[in-house]
């Protein structure tokens, strides 16, 4: 009797066995993508080395107890100015400011539609605009009114103006990546009709990245009125006018309760920003602190369901499309009525804005004939008695700054910005804390706090470093805030489901979402971070700055024309870059 032996299996089949994943096709290495990989590497080197370089110290910080102590007492107090002098200072900043971030949005309108990707005439038209907006997101706001403060009268047109072009670069990008994501069937639908380019626009595209652009230039202005204080130093009027001649007095208590107000300025400004974003685009165009405040009942209102037979829990069809007559006749609804109010509202501030800044319309007329010497006395560069050494140490100095201080917000805007976003911190309570934190942060301008920290603890790259990484975590924790609300909420919840700790959540589903996004965010902060260095060295905070102020009192411009080519250049390579490790990590 023979017993039954069972099969033998071959090696093959027992591999096969375990599992397909086993057998499954690995992903092979993207060299672009290693290279981009080794390239964080290196930055991120850089920034500890700069960040040694800078030498913070604590202990030393600590000791200087004693200098803000005699700080403090040598100010005595707060002082501000005459009543109707301040309001007119306070009037004569917002309305400048306000002025010159709509003459950046008119002036972006055109730059973004040939920058765009679907609406630009060709690839040379697209280059060209791209080029503009680089360019001039480069060109430092301070070095543009030095040039219109030679050009024109004494007053707000030269920060109008500086204000204006400088804005152009990041609002007309912003601009042509919302045309971009448009949805093309109202566009190709009015082409169809025998529609212009221009009703192509107006009627297919406006509408459509309204919503984004308002909120881009709500934001831009809110940057823009933060930069303000250091165009005074350049005589440009207003609050960092005024507050610039207390300081160079050694009027420390009159300098110090002019910064205070621009402070309130700067978070007041904050609030209308947000509330005239949710009153306008509703709950979904901004994430801010004051959102609740303003969207009471709008959830209540758009919960209500559409379609399917009346009485089966579903709202009756709508009358205005009852007939071709009445649906073209739109209804004056509630918010209809509120985004006429708020349109006029807005013209009527950009208005009044122009009006209080008392432009001296007749300088259009007969700046023409400065504009040959005053290009003439930039050029040739040159770095005068200085030499190229000390000129190119100094903006070596000004990168490590900008480095140091993006290493210290990254770490801190990590930590901060998670806990203000809503599928990350613990409560409400956390959040809506955290949210009002980075609010107040951003109402801190950064030359201010530098001004401050040079007083207390001396000149140097110390107080420079601190400032701008203490600035910077109130735009960079809310943009880390706001990418990670909007990663997918599956893998976070599968995550949940399988018992995960919400620690667990974080590393395992949001931040490895949320990662491209905290990328590109990093390296828009070190772009920053490189310009408001140079001009925090202006008030002696380390960098290029000084030597760029010394050069435009001394009207010596070869020299402010050799400081202004070498931050373009620093600029456009830290742009490539940031462009390139986009692209690859897409």
């Amino acid at each position: 009797m023979s017993v039954a032996t069972p099969p033998r299996t071959s090696p093959r089949q027992v591999s096969g066995d375990t599992g397909i994943l086993a057998r499954a096709p690995r992903r092979q290495p993207d060299p672009q993508r290693i290279a981009a990989g080794i390239a964080l590497l290196i930055l991120a080197g850089l920034a500890v080395w700069a960040l040694a370089r800078v030498n913070i110290s604590i202990p030393s910080m600590l000791e200087s107890g004693a200098n803000a102590e005699r700080f403090f007492a040598r100010v005595g107090g707060l002082k501000f100015p005459e009543p109707a002098e301040l309001l007119q200072l306070t009037v004569l900043t917002v309305g400048l400011v306000l002025t010159g971030t709509v003459l950046a949005a008119l002036l972006s309108v055109p730059v973004a539609y040939l920058a765009a990707a679907n609406t630009t005439p060709g690839p040379g038209w697209r280059a060209f605009a791209r080029f503009i907006g680089v360019f001039t997101r480069a060109l430092p706001d301070v070095v543009l009114a030095m040039v219109f403060v030679l050009l024109f009268s004494l007053g707000a047109l030269p920060g109008i103006l500086a204000i204006g072009i400088h804005s152009v670069g990041m609002i007309s990008k912003l601009f042509a990546d919302a045309i971009e994501q448009i949805d093309e069937g109202p566009r190709l639908a009015i082409r169809a009709a025998g529609g212009s380019k221009l009703q192509e626009f107006t009627a297919g595209i406006l509408p459509q990245v309204m919503p984004s652009w308002v909120a881009t230039v709500l934001h831009r202005n809110d940057i823009n009125l933060r930069g303000s204080v250091v165009l005074g130093y350049v005589g440009v009027a207003g609050l960092g006018l005024a507050m610039s001649h207390a300081f160079s007095s050694l009027n420390y208590g009159l300098g110090l309760g002019i910064a205070l107000v621009m402070f309130a300025l700067c978070v007041l400004m904050e609030v209308v920003s947000s509330a005239v974003r949710v009153s306008m685009l509703g709950e979904n165009a901004g994430r801010g602190v004051f959102v609740r405040l303003f969207s009471r009942g709008r959830s209540r209102r758009g919960s209500r369901g559409t379609g399917g037979p009346r009485g089966a829990g579903t709202a009756p069809a709508d009358p205005r499309f009852a007939s071709v007559d009445a649906a073209m006749r739109r209804p004056w609804t509630a918010g209809r009525v509120r985004n006429v109010a708020a349109g006029w509202i807005a013209l009527a501030a950009v208005v009044a804005g122009v009006a209080v800044s008392g432009i001296i319309w007749s300088d259009f007329l007969t700046f023409w004939e400065k504009v040959p010497p005053v290009a003439a006395s930039f050029w040739p560069p040159n770095f005068g008695n200085y030499g190229f050494a000390t000129i190119f140490g100094a903006m070596v100095e000004t990168i490590q700054i900008a480095l140091a201080a993006t290493l210290l917000t990254f770490v801190a805007s990590v930590v901060i910005g998670s806990l203000a976003a809503r599928n990350v911190a613990p409560n409400p309570a956390t959040r809506s804390g955290f949210r009002l934190l980075l609010v107040g942060i951003r109402g801190v301008p950064e030359l201010i706090l530098a001004i401050v920290l040079i007083v207390i603890t001396g000149l140097g790259a110390q107080a420079g470093t601190i400032a701008l990484a203490f600035g910077g975590i109130g735009l960079l924790g809310k943009l880390i805030a706001d990418s990670f609300e909007e990663v997918p909420r599956g893998p976070e919840r599968a995550l949940t489901a399988a018992g995960s700790s919400r620690l667990q959540m974080f590393f395992g589903a949001t931040l490895p979402q949320g990662a491209q996004s905290l990328v590109g965010h990093t390296f828009y902060l070190l772009d920053t971070n490189i310009r408001a260095a140079t001009l925090l060295g202006i008030v002696g905070g380390g960098g290029v700055g000084y030597y760029l102020l010394n050069a435009g009192q001394g009207s010596n411009y070869q020299l402010v024309g050799s400081i202004v080519l070498m931050i373009l250049v620093t600029v456009l390579l830290v742009e490539g870059l940031a462009m390139w490790m986009r692209k690859v990590l897409k």
